[in-house]
């Protein structure tokens, strides 16, 4: 058609014109359709005109981001770095239509299908999961969570979010932006038109998350044409040839060039460390009051040093200018401005010691589950002291269960092992017969809660928990005074039965929530409902089958060679086939067998969740503030938290009964025990109420105040006639309720109030009325303000983190200089050259004469002295014990602070195990870490991946 429409043209011009005066004009028109055919080249191919080289350029500014600088210990050894890797991400190249919606959800699917066929998945930082019970259910709370609805609710702030808004279920929130035009997913019939939306229509709740992750972050970049947002980081080859294969038919889809973030030895330093992830809003805010630079898709720091030094590790952007086409795809690029690579951060941390100290905290609290666990099914711990709590090897095998060691779907799959399928069947079988003893109690039985049985007295206290927790019963509407409700909480003279009906009758069901047939439905209808609106939801409950799998356990329908060969079945171990075999054959028992994987940490602490499941330590430098070593066992992997977190693996922290993403030095606050004795005695020496010589005479029990307290001897003897350092060296409780109470003397009336105010004066004095000043996320210590004699010893409302401990105690052994402690050595640039070197940051100093610092040091002395598992080391050590009971049903926290050497300081040491029985078993813990500092011990005969034999506890209850 080309040629035959421009031939005939030009013949035309010139028969028609002949004059010679238009040589010249027609040579110009044919230059000009020469220059015509050249533009538009319209070309015929299998019969249709298409636009060959003629296309839209639309030109974009567009930044590049720096390469995040670098994290290292204090020796130079690498932390955290990055790695070059390919990205996915997708453009809003969409024309606005009634299809939009389906067009580029159909594309994001498909993206997905790709991406987890070879392994590789979607960036999932959206604050909705599923649970356990396949519900949604929200990742933060408290502000977090308001801000979160704050965003998808469009409103500036918090305080503008409706009641309806901040209340919102997470259930709520995704049908909310599903059923937004924006967000509309699922399938389309030729005749929809309207903007409505049923969660699920076409996909899974599971699809529908992936997809609606992708979506809301493409609507925090306000759908700006040809602002890219990254769907999967990190993937692999295979991803990327098959995107380039399909590049055609998934419009707005690239491949990009990217870095991700790189963290070395991941589960000792994540929780300083922390980890980066795609910047929020509320984040943002904050940060371009800084540095206005930071957009909406920025990769910032999370938690811990990455977002404390954001600043630093930040690299500064770079530009280009893109030219796209109508679809998006980068067609020329100009301009280019390099970007510029972050800082450095080197840390106080040494990276060798750091590790060793995990890898002990695992091995001693494997070694104290070890020596507490007996072969048992129950434990009554009503008339025993809390160091005298056992563990029952039944509880050992639910724990597997139920902090999901244990894969329980796994149970239903075709290629379920023999054991699973028994144990599946056992359980088929008892969850019907719990389901019909349950409904013929809620119907006809109607045993009041105290002469049930324990096993559905558990069950039924559930199912009101979950009503509650659904908001079927209103919280709001119930009267905790009233009669029947005491009845059924408090007394359990009632039935569940009755206690329902009740809740009906005063208008606390909510049954909006229940499928009536009728609004005004009678009670006897509603009790109906709401007994099938329970099972529907106890049907698939992971809690309630928990529950029911530990009674099961209990009863022996499900043995504990079932156990241990689900453990082999599911490859949850990794052992010896010798070991498999005695197993199997039967040559030793589940106990033995079980016990043999505790020890052998084939089972750890962390996986278990039983107490102790978790410790910490820090190690300073006292004559410098430094951090050397700052540990939380358990740790996570926070390579799988940057880059895009990984949803299974973040569900599985959430769920984890070990709590790995709490950082137990910072974030822990318990009772410090008699560790804070050596405050107490500061106390007493600035007040003028001892002097070193000044003695007080225990007699096992403190009388002055009722009801009495008593010293940790009595019933055993008493301490008789003491000082300060024999205080301090036997630990005696009399002696400093002695001195609180002399504190808290005015006008020859004792006054709590007056003790507490002085005591709080000098707690201030070792900074424990603050944070530590270590550079990551850090909970505030709670000085006591009730009972200022108990107060004394370190109970009353004491509360301390690890990390105060730490400050304090590297206060008392320099002798007085309190240092703000950080983590920071120094910063430099990515050629070498120093930004910037940390200084030790002196707080305050206390002030006591040497000869009052001489007694707190030698009673600190003598209390290790005492420890014969002391005797051998080679380095002196001073030292204090603490053991604080928080439940008289479970362990008692073990504390144990500590400097060396004893004659020149150079590090100090706080340890605690929570729930970890005695004090004596964290000074065991410390004397190896000790020994490794000092290398006073061969590394391989250390740290032996095994339970260190601990032995029974020796330790008084301090």
């Amino acid at each position: 058609m080309r040629g035959n429409l421009f031939e005939d043209f030009k013949e035309n011009l010139i028969n028609t014109i002949t004059s010679r005066t238009f040589v010249l004009t027609i040579a110009m028109i044919l230059i000009a359709v020469v220059i015509i055919e050249r533009i538009f080249d319209l070309q015929i191919v299998h019969g249709e005109e298409y636009l060959d080289s003629f296309e839209t350029k639309i030109m974009k500014e567009r930044t590049i981001s720096g390469s995040r600088g670098c994290i290292y210990d204090r020796n130079g050894n690498l932390l955290a770095y990055n790695e070059l890797a390919h990205s996915v991400t997708i453009e809003d190249v969409y024309e606005n239509s009634k299809m939009k919606n389906y067009n580029l959800n159909s594309t994001i699917a498909t993206l997905i299908q790709m991406l987890e066929k070879n392994g590789d998945t979607t960036v999932r930082d959206f604050k909705i999961d599923l649970d356990d019970n396949g519900r949604y259910a929200f990742t933060v709370e408290d502000t977090q969570l308001l801000r979160f609805l704050a965003d998808v609710y469009g409103c500036l702030s918090i305080d503008d979010l409706k009641e309806q808004e901040r209340t919102a279920t997470a259930e709520e929130v995704v049908e909310y932006l599903c059923g937004w035009s924006r967000f509309r997913i699922g399938e389309y019939t030729s005749e929809d038109t309207k903007d409505t939306f049923i969660p699920g229509n076409g996909y899974t709740k599971e699809e529908v998350l992936k997809i609606l992750t992708i979506r809301y972050d493409m609507n925090t970049n306000s759908y700006q044409k040809y602002i890219a947002t990254t769907v999967a980081t990190d993937v692999s080859e295979e991803t990327v040839a098959v995107i380039m294969e399909n590049c055609n038919e998934l419009e707005g889809v690239s491949i990009v060039e990217d870095t991700v973030r790189k963290y070395v030895d991941s589960i000792y330093f994540a929780p300083i460390i922390g980890y980066t992830g795609k910047v929020d809003q509320e984040e943002l805010k904050e940060l371009q009051t800084k540095n206005n630079a930071y957009d909406l898709n920025d990769t910032v720091g999370k938690l811990g040093i990455e977002k404390s030094m954001e600043s630093w590790l930040q690299g500064k952007k770079g530009s280009e200018t893109v030219f796209v086409n109508n679809v998006g795809k980068v067609i020329e690029t100009s301009n280019y401005v390099e970007p510029a690579a972050g800082n450095d951060i080197y840390l106080t941390l040494d990276k060798d010691l750091q590790i060793a100290c995990y890898k002990i905290l695992e091995e001693k609290l494997a070694g104290i589950l070890y020596s507490n666990i007996i072969n048992t099914k129950e434990f009554n711990t009503e008339n025993v002291t809390s160091s005298k709590i056992k563990i029952p090897i039944y509880d050992v095998y639910f724990a597997l269960i139920n902090n999901n060691i244990i894969n329980l779907s796994h149970f239903e799959e075709t290629t379920a092992a023999e054991n699973e399928k028994a144990v599946y069947d056992s359980f088929l079988a008892r969850k019907e017969d719990v389901f019909a003893t349950l409904r013929e109690e809620l119907f006809n039985t109607k045993t009041t809660y105290e002469n049930l049985k324990k096993e559905y007295q558990v069950y039924e206290s559930y199912i009101v928990r979950m009503l509650y927790n659904n908001g079927v019963l209103d919280k709001e509407k119930v009267d905790p005074e009233d009669q029947t409700y005491i009845a059924w909480t408090t007394d359990e003279v009632i039935s569940l039965n009755e206690y329902l009906n009740y809740c009906i009758a005063q208008n606390w069901v909510d049954v909006t929530k229940l499928s009536l047939d009728s609004q005004y439905s009678d009670t006897e209808e509603i009790y109906r409902k709401l007994v099938d609106y329970l099972f529907g939801q106890l049907e698939n409950n992971l809690d309630f089958t928990k529950s029911i799998y530990k009674y099961m356990i209990k009863d022996d329908v499900i043995s504990g060679r079932q156990i241990c060969m689900i453990l082999l079945e599911q490859n949850l171990i990794d052992i010896s086939e010798e070991e498999q075999n005695k197993l199997i054959s039967g040559a030793v028992s589940s106990y033995t067998f079980m016990m043999d994987r505790i020890k052998n940490l084939d089972i750890t602490p962390a996986q278990l969740a039983l107490d102790p499941c978790n410790a910490s330590m820090v190690i300073t430098d006292v004559n410098t503030g430094d951090v050397l070593a700052l540990v939380s066992y358990p740790g996570y992997d926070n390579n799988k938290m940057a880059n895009g977190v990984d949803a299974e693996y973040f569900a599985q922290l959430r769920s984890d009964l070990s709590s790995p993403m709490l950082n137990y030095a910072t974030q822990q606050r318990t009772a410090p025990g008699s560790t804070f004795k050596m405050v107490s005695a500061t106390a007493g020496f600035k007040e003028g109420i001892i002097n070193t010589t000044t003695t007080f005479v225990c007699n096992g029990q403190f009388n002055e105040i009722d009801p009495p307290p008593r010293c940790w001897i009595y019933g055993r003897g008493s301490h008789g006639a003491l000082n300060v350092t024999g205080a301090i060296k036997n630990s005696c409780n009399v002696f400093f309720y002695e001195m609180a109470y002399r504190l808290g003397m005015v006008d020859g009336v004792y006054s709590s109030e007056a003790g507490l105010e002085k005591l709080q004066k000098y707690a201030d004095m070792y900074g424990l009325t603050e944070t530590s000043g270590v550079e990551i996320e850090e909970y505030a210590p709670q000085v006591s303000n009730t009972d200022a004699v108990r107060s004394a010893i370190g109970q009353g409302t004491n509360n301390y983190t690890t990390v105060s401990l730490a400050r304090y105690v590297t206060t008392v052994a320099n002798s007085g200089t309190c240092y703000d402690l950080t983590l920071i050595d120094k910063v430099t640039d990515r050629s070498g050259n120093l930004l910037m070197e940390k200084e030790p940051q002196m707080r305050n100093q206390v002030e006591l004469s040497s000869g009052e610092w001489n007694a707190i040091h030698t009673g600190m002395r003598q209390v290790v002295e005492a420890k014969s598992y002391y005797s051998d080391l080679k380095v002196q050590v001073a030292g204090k014990t603490g053991t604080a009971e928080e439940n008289k049903n479970r362990a008692n926290h073990a504390l144990f602070v500590c400097y060396a050497p004893y004659d020149n300081p150079e590090i100090a040491v706080a340890t605690r195990i929570a729930y970890g029985y005695s004090s004596d078993y964290a000074a065991r813990t410390t004397k190896d870490v000790i020994s490794y500092y000092f290398d006073l011990v061969d590394e391989d005969d250390l740290i032996t991946d095994t339970a260190s034999e601990l032995g029974a506890s020796t330790a008084q209850t301090d």
